[in-house]
């Protein structure tokens, strides 16, 4: 959470009657010389939007809270999830006399107030129960006056907020009254939250914090823990929770927090591994939110709106049920000028109406939307429940592409241009699906925009998107859509080696015609490459890479020629050789946040000592690096690492071992390797 000014402040901010600032009108934008490749790929499904997926917070100390003019705004923009009571408020709150010692609690804020707004919007509440300062009785009250007594039927509760942020980690925001501040604490008082409110209403759906991997304090251990605070709370709350919530800030200029949007899929793989790794049987039923979304740079301006429409979308995409903007209202923060724009520096999507301490600047009136709230507002018209998310890609880094696939046919397109210069001309290359040569419709919000523009113009493969901008296509199918299969049911993966794998999935129901047989795709970035096809509803995927990420799709095809859509995705990892003349014991301790003391560790298993030996491997992600090593001459180009002896130990015995250390650094998700070669040979793991 971050929380607004001192209490004085915030009354100001929320009281005064502000006059709105003259924009500056923005550098004119010149046109990059080459076109950008768009590819979208309907063959390469992704997530179905869930009707949870767009979230905002709200908080007891915005007096507008209940207001009919901010419940009307946040349901035209397509809220479907509401958080309450407010970030690090949570951990005061106490919802019987809607109190917050400490903390100031505006008068039309109290939790019936809130659900008032929340049925006015037609979206679904989120609501944190009180760790920090309360009990799990009082929380079990909350939810029984919630479902019992209001009927409210309230469904998701979170245990907490950002409560790795109590002081167990040095730093300290988080209020927690708990003797014990350990993650090991917290995770059994997610047990016994879990228990009281499930007494009371076994139907609801408790989450439990965790830390977005790759952010502090990702990947340290602390006091006596048995590991990090993920893998704490994930051993011991697991069994009993239903989802866990996660925050982000990637920090930094506005460039690079647009840049690191493309951490999302590394970050969501490794939330489902430490899932599968340490929250018991059938953790797959565990779903993931993230409730705190923002920038640092232009939180009122552009950047807000284009990180918003990309971080949503990508968590979306990646299986996430809901992302939330923080927050509604906050209050005014330094005001600075954002490529051409004023920006208050305030974290909310909608103006309070705040001056400067001196008066010498003041927001727009009261609700004026910023541009993040336009970028909500895109994502309603892109996304829609029911919609599947497909995979597209471009070969320009500052321009990002989104696909959704709709159910009458459609396809919906978001193009985020994240250049503040320049305009990029586009062409967007279409596979497994054939657009309607009418004009698409079109909605574009350029930077300083005070309104989505919407038309239908131009053609389907080829525009220009302004600087800064964001902008949807919604285009028709060439065809008729009627009669096609049903997509195929979740596949899964069984058998997994290091090479070969087998997809099982459940069948697809028939459509107008007999169903012919069934094509395997593999997702290779926005293409894809078809693995086989069979008439069964299971393939054997062989010659895969050792210690590779592989998504997979399916698809029906009848005796017609009607393909289904395609079926969700599974995502598998093949590791490294079951048996091999070398083994590797690669490790990562004493982690930092960002960085951690490495070591590998060599193991000749063949019956002829080696002499002379080069160690290889290539890092996951493109943010990884051996910072300097030991015991060995280290090389990295790319992600590529290279490992040679020193003349101390380039002979292993047979049966011997060689071992070398290393500092390594990451600047995001740390996904450790897990296929090493030694001299040309596939190693196994230990």
């Amino acid at each position: 959470m971050r929380k607004p000014k001192t209490r004085a402040a915030l009354l100001a901010g929320l009281l005064l009657a502000a006059s709105a600032l003259a924009g500056v009108n923005p550098p004119t934008a010149s046109a990059a010389a080459d076109p950008v490749t768009v590819t979208v790929n309907t063959r390469a499904g992704l997530a179905t939007v869930p009707d949870t997926a767009l979230g905002v917070n709200h908080a007891i100390w915005d007096t507008n809270l209940g207001t009919a003019e901010t419940s009307d705004l946040l349901r035209d923009a397509g809220v479907q999830m509401m958080r309450y009571p407010g970030g690090s408020y949570a951990d005061i709150y106490h919802w019987k006399d809607h109190t917050a010692p400490g903390g100031y609690v505006a008068p039309g804020t109290d939790f019936d107030t809130f659900m008032a707004a929340v049925r006015r919007v037609g979206a679904q509440p989120m609501i944190i129960a009180n760790y920090g300062t309360g009990t799990p009785a009082e929380a079990a009250d909350w939810v029984r006056y919630a479902n019992v007594t209001k009927g409210y039927d309230a469904r998701y509760w979170t245990v907490g907020n950002e409560n790795y942020g109590n002081g167990h980690y040095g730093s300290a925001w988080e209020a927690d009254d708990h003797p014990d501040k350990s993650a090991t604490q917290y995770a059994r008082l997610v047990v016994e939250y879990a228990d009281a409110m499930k007494a009371v209403d076994p139907s609801i759906k408790v989450g439990a914090v965790l830390t977005m991997p790759g952010n502090w304090p990702d990947g340290i251990t602390a006091g006596s823990d048995p590991g990090p605070w993920n893998q704490t709370v994930l051993s011991i709350a697991g069994p009993k929770i239903d989802f866990v919530d996660v925050h982000w800030y990637p920090g930094g200029t506005a460039a690079e927090s647009l840049a690191r949007v493309n951490h999302l899929p590394d970050a969501t793989y490794l939330l489902r591994q430490q899932l599968a790794r340490y929250a018991g049987p059938n953790a797959d039923r565990i779903g993931i939110s993230f409730t705190e979304l923002n920038v640092d740079a232009g939180r009122n301006t552009q950047p807000a709106a284009l990180f918003l429409a990309d971080v949503y979308s990508g968590l979306l995409e990646n299986g996430v049920f809901t992302a939330h903007w923080w927050n509604v209202h906050n209050g005014m923060g330094t005001v600075t000028q954002v490529a051409g724009q004023t920006d208050y520096g305030d974290f909310g999507m909608l103006s309070s109406g705040a001056c400067t301490e001196d008066g010498s600047v003041c927001q727009p009136p009261l609700n004026t939307p910023f541009a993040p709230y336009h970028g909500l507002s895109m994502m309603k018209l892109f996304a829609k429940t029911g919609d599947q998310f497909v995979r597209a890609g471009t070969d320009e880094p500052l321009v990002t592409a989104h696909a959704v696939r709709r159910s009458n046919g459609e396809l919906a397109v978001l193009l985020v241009n994240k250049d503040p210069d320049n305009d990029h001309p586009v062409t967007i290359d279409y596979a497994g699906f054939t657009p309607s040569t009418v004009a698409p419709t079109v909605s574009t919000l350029t930077n300083g925009a005070t309104a989505i523009v919407t038309s239908q113009s131009g053609s389907a493969t080829n525009r220009t998107l302004p600087a800064y901008s964001l902008t949807t296509l919604v285009l028709r199918p060439a065809g008729a859509t009627a009669g096609r299969p049903a997509a195929p049911g979740q596949p899964t993966a069984s058998g997994v080696t290091d090479r070969a794998a087998t997809i099982t999935w459940p069948a697809s129901t028939p459509g107008a015609s007999p169903i012919a047989k069934y094509e395997v795709y593999r997702q290779n970035g926005a293409v894809s490459e078809q693995l086989g096809e069979t008439a069964s509803t299971s393939f054997p995927v062989g010659n895969l890479v050792p210690g590779s990420r592989y998504t997979v799709n399916v698809l029906a095809r009848d005796t017609a020629g009607r393909v289904s859509w395609a079926s969700p995705p599974l995502t598998f990892a093949t590791g490294s050789p079951s048996a091999s003349t070398c083994t590797v014991r690669f490790s990562a301790n004493n982690d930092w946040g960002n960085g951690y003391i490495g070591g590998v560790e060599i193991i000749n298993n063949g019956s002829r000592p080696i002499d002379g030996w080069t160690l290889t491997w290539t890092w996951p992600t493109g943010w990884q690096q051996v910072s300097s090593g030991w015991s060995a001459t280290w090389e990295q180009v790319g992600t590529a690492v290279r490992v040679t002896p020193t003349t101390d130990n380039r002979q292993i015995a047979a049966g011997g071992t060689v071992s070398a250390g290393f500092v390594g650094a990451y600047g995001g998700p740390n996904v450790l390797p897990t296929a090493f070669t030694l001299n040309g040979t596939i190693c196994a793991t230990g």
